[in-house]
């Protein structure tokens, strides 16, 4: 058997789904702004998105992206609305379908439902004008109508790969007019590797008794064993007022141990570093250790908004590092 040259066949696979791509975005017009706001303006409803075959797995990917950035979605099977699961979709609600021919006899039984409810919107993703998907619907979403990746063109490859991409420009635009941040997408994603990336310094600080304070007229003598007892290289320095005012590293003592005969009789004051570098709660760890990395040091004071002077909790970088944070 003769081999194949792979790498050209993968290739010519991947510029064949580029051309459709190239296609689709020239294809974006004022529907995709209709689109958008149906989406924006569903308060009462919920995101119902369907489709079947190979356009029913990019619809529950297209589902899933959207219950990732907060906005209520579910996919429900074409073929199993035909035996019971209408019932999911009610008023108010905004009602995606995905069909590359938008002639699958599934889809039927659905947009004769939603012709029967004028409260619910209805968007059809579809390559096909003639199609009754394409006019039944409330707003078309016209995607090309493209070649397939394979040999034959019978392949659900390029066809699939647009569906994919106007579900996720769907997606972000909704995201990026509502304004949806870093710290609102964490709320949908606590745990595995994108929680771990998306944790804060609020997150990973320590606070209360566990903070190394001590208050500036103190003497060094009571520093040290603070310092000895907390295990964390820092002193948080603060006055009367509890703002802060400086900090004491290993760095600094060092460096006083040289110029002091009896360094426990100085004073917290004379020994600290003014204006230490303080972050809000809501910086991203990996952040945080960016800086602490740029500026060689090993913790960061955290504040609350604009609260500079006033520090909640204290982030060593062993916090970051156990969180398995790089």
């Amino acid at each position: 058997m003769k081999i194949k040259k792979f790498n050209t066949i993968a290739k010519n696979v991947i510029e064949t789904e580029i051309t459709s791509l190239r296609k689709l975005k020239k294809n974006i017009n004022a529907s995709f702004e209709k689109a958008v706001k149906a989406i924006l303006n569903c308060k009462n409803g919920k995101i119902v998105i369907s489709g079947t075959g190979k356009s029913g797995i990019i619809g529950k990917k297209i589902a899933s992206t959207f219950a990732s950035i907060g906005i209520p979605s579910f996919f429900v099977d074409a073929g199993a609305c035909s035996h019971g699961d209408l019932g999911v979709i009610g008023s108010n609600d905004v009602v995606i379908l995905i069909s590359n021919s938008g002639e699958s006899e599934e889809l039927k039984n659905i947009i004769n439902y939603i012709k029967r409810n004028k409260k619910i919107v209805l968007i059809g993703i579809v390559s096909k004008k003639n199609s009754i998907l394409y006019k039944s619907s409330n707003i078309r979403l016209l995607i090309p109508n493209v070649k397939e990746a394979d040999p034959a063109g019978i392949v659900p490859t390029s066809s699939t790969i647009i569906q994919l991409s106007i579900g996720d420009a769907l997606a972000i635009a909704t995201m990026e007019q509502r304004n949806f941040s870093k710290l609102d997408f964490k709320k949908f994603h606590p745990s595995g590797t994108l929680g771990v990336k998306l944790k804060t310094a609020e997150d990973l600080m320590i606070i209360k008794n566990e903070m190394p304070l001590i208050y500036e007229h103190n003497s060094m003598k009571v520093g040290l064993r603070i310092i000895s007892k907390k295990n964390l290289g820092t002193l948080i320095v603060q006055n009367k007022k509890g703002k802060t005012v400086g900090i004491i590293t290993d760095g600094d003592i060092k460096r006083a141990s040289n110029k002091y005969e009896n360094i426990k009789n100085a004073t917290v004051k004379d020994i600290m570093s003014k204006k230490p570098i303080s972050i809000e709660k809501n910086t991203l760890a990996v952040e945080a250790l960016t800086i602490m990395n740029s500026k060689q040091i090993t913790g960061l004071c955290v504040h609350s908004k604009k609260n500079y002077n006033k520090t909640i909790g204290f982030l060593h970088i062993h916090n970051i590092l156990r969180a398995n944070i790089q």
